[in-house]
């Protein structure tokens, strides 16, 4: 909500103008996000069939491949799962295959042990990672009927915390917490699964912690982290023989201002991962479908996988207009 208060003395930056300069290429991509045309490799087909197991217990029927397919359908077209089923089965009759159809309740076991293929390779230099969290609700009952009827319970939710590629804003890192889940803690295990090295890590004022500085020197000696110091921020004690990151973040706002720090540092670009965060809440959804904690982290990952493929397929060329 905005501060009457002191709106004079507030900053009025006019919000900047855009213009896409490959608007057809990109038309055309937003219109193939929709598209059912399916194409089933030779190899796909071959290994829709979980391979024979050989040590003791049941034998599975259906591939990771297969189940992961289900999953990237469930999340694009936001079915529940006896639907899925049943495009599955519509989808495999249309193309003359023979392949078995997983019923939901394999789906949903599987779920919580399915193995996701490996992540490409984001970019071909050093990464510049943007890490922000946002909330995720769970099953539960509706506004409509909270507000009706009232509730005991009261409403949960889950804390996503997303790592995002800046060059080309595909999510590279994810994780899931709960509700109190500290958004400087996350930031290791965000680094741990990426193989690329990185260049730099930019985030909120959340993540001006000692702590994020200490996890990405750790793994990345070299990679810079801009965050901006609260506004009560001291400099530590061998600022003046030895400063750090922090240190030389906090002088610099003191010699040239905020903005100026935000236009040198290239914070701004941090708005790219709220963005991404937009993305998902539109094409994903704002809620989580599963209960097990295993079921959700998998539900997380086909979730970045279904964003990145839709990014892949074409890009806006947004450019400045003075």
């Amino acid at each position: 909500m905005p501060q009457k208060a002191n709106a004079a003395r507030r900053h009025h930056i006019p919000r900047p103008k855009c213009r896409v300069t490959n608007w057809a290429e990109y038309d055309a991509t937003l219109r193939q996000r929709g598209s059912l045309t399916v194409w089933v490799t030779d190899e796909a087909i071959a290994s829709w069939k979980a391979a024979p197991r050989t040590t003791r217990g049941g034998q599975p029927n259906y591939s990771d491949l297969a189940i992961t397919t289900a999953l990237m359908l469930c999340a694009v077209f936001h079915l529940a799962l006896r639907q899925t089923e049943g495009l599955i089965g519509c989808i495999l009759q249309l193309l003359g295959l023979d392949l078995p159809v997983p019923d939901r309740s394999t789906i949903a076991r599987r779920t919580r042990t399915v193995a996701l293929p490996s992540k490409p390779r984001s970019s071909s230099g050093p990464l510049h990672l943007l890490v922000d969290s946002t909330g995720l609700k769970l099953c539960g009952p509706s506004e409509w009927l909270i507000e009706k009827h009232g509730t005991k319970k009261r409403r949960s939710w889950r804390k996503l915390h997303l790592g995002v590629d800046a060059e080309n804003g595909r999510i590279v890192a994810a994780t899931l917490t709960d509700r109190d889940g500290d958004d400087a803690a996350q930031v290791g295990p965000l680094l741990d699964q990426i193989d690329e090295p990185v260049a730099a890590l930019t985030g909120d004022g959340a993540y001006d912690r000692t702590g994020v500085y200490a996890s990405v020197h750790q793994r990345h000696p070299e990679a810079a982290v801009v965050a901006p110091p609260r506004a009560d921020v001291v400099l530590s004690d061998t600022a003046a023989t030895a400063p750090t990151q922090r240190d030389r973040h906090i002088q610099m706002i003191a010699e040239n201002g905020r903005m100026a720090w935000q236009r040198d540092s290239q914070y701004n670009v941090r708005a790219r991962v709220e963005g991404q965060i937009g993305r998902w809440k539109q094409v994903i959804g704002p809620a989580l479908r599963f209960h097990a904690d295993e079921a959700q982290a998998t539900e997380v990952a086909i979730a970045a996988a279904v964003l990145n493929r839709m990014l892949d397929l074409g890009r806006p060329n947004s450019v400045r207009v003075s």
